[in-house]
C-alpha cells in the first residue's frame, strides 16, 4: 500500500516506537506486518496495542490519546447476554383447576384439551389462553362473572 507521506499516521508513529522499545515482541511486529500490509488494525489489536504502548515513555501522551480515540471511534459488536428459561416446574394449580371443571362437564372441548396437553407438558399458557380459558370456565360452568 502506498502511503501519503504528508499524511500524519498516528498509529504508524506509536507502532514503529513500540516496536523500538519492545524489539522481541512477536504481537508488535505482527501488528506493524499487519498495519503495512492492510493499512488499519482492528479494535482489539489497537487494544492491546494501546496497552503495550502505554508502557513506554517515549510515546508522547498525546499520540496515546489518538490511539485511544481510533479505539472509541471503532464499531464494538456486542453478544447479547443468554437470556435463563422460565422454570419448568412452575405449577398453576388455577389453571389446573379451571381444565379439570370445564372438562368434567365437557370431556371432548377440543380447546379445553389443547391448554391441557400444554399444561401437562409443563408449558406456560400465554396470558391470551389464560383469559381464554377463564371465559371457556365462566360460559360452560355457569359461573358468575368476577
Amino acid at each position: 500500500m502506498k502511503r501519503d507521506i504528508s499524511v500524519v499516521d498516528v498509529v504508524f508513529d506509536v507502532l514503529k516506537q513500540s516496536l523500538e522499545a519492545y524489539p522481541g515482541s512477536t504481537f508488535i511486529k505482527s501488528l506493524f506486518q499487519q498495519y503495512q500490509e492492510r493499512g488499519s488494525l482492528s479494535k482489539r489489536q489497537l487494544e492491546g496495542l494501546y496497552q503495550k504502548a502505554s508502557g513506554i515513555k517515549t510515546i508522547s501522551p498525546g499520540k496515546l490519546a489518538t490511539v485511544q480515540a481510533i479505539i472509541l471511534k471503532k464499531h464494538s459488536n456486542h453478544r447479547s447476554t443468554v437470556s435463563k428459561p422460565l422454570p419448568t416446574n412452575i405449577t398453576d394449580t388455577t389453571t389446573a383447576a379451571l381444565i379439570a371443571d370445564i372438562l368434567l362437564k365437557y370431556p371432548q372441548h377440543k380447546r379445553v384439551l389443547f391448554f391441557k396437553m400444554k399444561y401437562d407438558n409443563k408449558e406456560i399458557l400465554s396470558a391470551a389462553e389464560k383469559t381464554e380459558l377463564e371465559k371457556f370456565h365462566q360460559l360452560l360452568c355457569n359461573v358468575p362473572a368476577k
